[in-house]
């Protein structure tokens, strides 16, 4: 490409031989002077005339600040109308959560925690409406807050009464030592087997074959382990609360003094060993060491005595 440049005056002429690459160049050249003049323009008219309120640019300013600002506006509405379904539907959790924390203390021996009336259900035809503003959703959210806050505090409680009546539970002597056998000779006045004589039976005995397996009643720590002149092979177990179980007459001793055991643990097997006419198991259970009537204690663990403590008022 050629461009011929002439020069009227001094009657010369000047030839410029344009290549590819020259054209690319100057074109582009040519474009950033245009983008340049046009930026310039734009700073120099624009901005001015919208700082200054000229007319046309002025409303032309306004038209697109207006529709950002309705854009802008839209977006958070959507998104406060979202937020505000989202606390709707954690009230009704909130309220879900309020009536099992209320069914769970009852269960746990605690009274519910006084608060104000709560209605349970609410619904009805939708009459009229508004959108929540910002200003009152952070004000619902806090009380959302307070809320949950106080109802993990209940929960703590109770998971801690819970826990502490489920130690209680496993630490009170209400599992048969011989399990599916029954009770023989029951606690209290008796005649005695060996002598013919009146006297006082300080437990249960258990009748059943030797080697017949022994557990133990409750959860506990072996404070004796022996052999008594009158009991034989024993073992006490101490469950706490100065409660102590007894098992005389045992073949064989699994535990020894110390150990920890578990409610239903074999400890023993039946045997006839010590002051005994036959293979049995003689079970106490002692209270400060004062002998108790142990069947007291496993009519507690019964079905029957499950169901009677249950009952409102019972006693432990």
């Amino acid at each position: 490409m050629q461009l011929i440049i002439m020069d009227t005056r001094l009657a010369r002429s000047r030839t410029i031989h344009l290549t590819g690459g020259r054209l690319v160049a100057a074109a582009f050249a040519a474009s950033l002077l245009l983008m340049c003049v046009a930026a310039l323009l734009y700073h120099l008219v624009f901005l001015k005339g919208a700082r200054e309120g000229w007319p046309v640019v002025g409303s032309l300013v306004r038209l697109v600040v207006q529709d950002e600002f309705d854009q802008r506006d839209l977006f958070m509405r959507q998104n406060l109308d979202a937020m505000a379904r989202k606390v709707g539907e954690m009230q009704a959790r909130m309220v879900e959560l309020e009536s099992l924390g209320e069914r769970v203390s009852g269960l746990a021996g605690m009274a519910p925690p006084a608060e104000k009336a709560r209605v349970p259900g609410q619904g009805g035809a939708l009459v009229a409406s508004r959108p929540l503003t910002l200003q009152e959703l952070e004000a619902t959210l806090s009380e959302l807050e307070l809320v949950v806050g106080q109802r993990t505090d209940l929960m703590t409680v109770l998971e801690s009464r819970l826990f502490d009546q489920h130690i209680r539970k496993h630490m009170v002597p209400t599992q048969a030592p011989v399990p599916g056998k029954s009770p023989g000779s029951a606690f209290g006045w008796r005649i005695d087997p060996l002598t013919g004589q009146r006297a006082i039976h300080m437990g249960l005995d258990f009748s059943a074959e030797v080697g017949t397996d022994i557990v133990a009643a409750a959860g506990g720590v072996v404070v004796t382990q022996e052999f008594h002149p009158a009991f034989g092979n024993m073992v006490e177990l101490d469950h706490g609360n100065q409660l102590v179980t007894r098992y005389a007459h045992a073949s064989k001793v699994l535990v020894k003094r110390g150990d920890l055991v578990r409610r239903g643990q074999k400890i023993a097997e039946v045997g006839t060993t010590g002051r005994s006419t036959g293979p049995h198991l003689h079970f106490e259970v002692l209270v400060q060491g004062v002998p108790q009537d142990p069947q007291k204690f496993l009519a507690a663990g019964s079905p029957a005595g499950r169901q009677l403590a249950l009952r409102p008022g019972a006693q432990p």
